[in-house]
């Protein structure tokens, strides 16, 4: 469950990087606006699954003592998955990629879509 959310976290992150790039914006700068621009459906789709995994992880209800320990380590991985997605996949997306010396003139501008 927690990868295919931080899965799809990436993809949508690194595709609107490929789109700001798309518009002229240099590597950095694309990949600044990707995450400003994501930061927000990033955070509420884990902020929601946390809401909706609480009553289990608290034990709430016949049963649950079953599905606690499995509710924790889900909420567990999506708080450590919003730095991972936010922080570590943008750095290292940035190192491995290619700097296009045409994206390199466009440094200052700041597109708003």
């Amino acid at each position: 469950m927690v990868v295919g959310i931080v899965a799809k976290n990436g993809i949508l992150l690194l595709d609107a990087d490929e789109r700001f790039r798309a518009f002229g914006l240099s590597q950095q700068n694309a990949m600044i606006e990707a995450g400003r621009r994501r930061l927000r459906p990033i955070a509420m789709t884990a902020l929601a699954t946390i809401a909706g995994m609480m009553p289990l992880a608290l034990g709430v209800g016949s049963g649950s003592q079953m599905l606690q320990p499995r509710a924790i380590v889900v909420i567990g991985g999506l708080i450590s998955s919003l730095a991972f997605s936010l922080v570590f996949t943008p750095t290292v997306h940035y190192f491995l990629g290619s700097r296009s010396p045409t994206a390199a003139q466009a440094d200052g501008v700041c597109l708003r879509i």
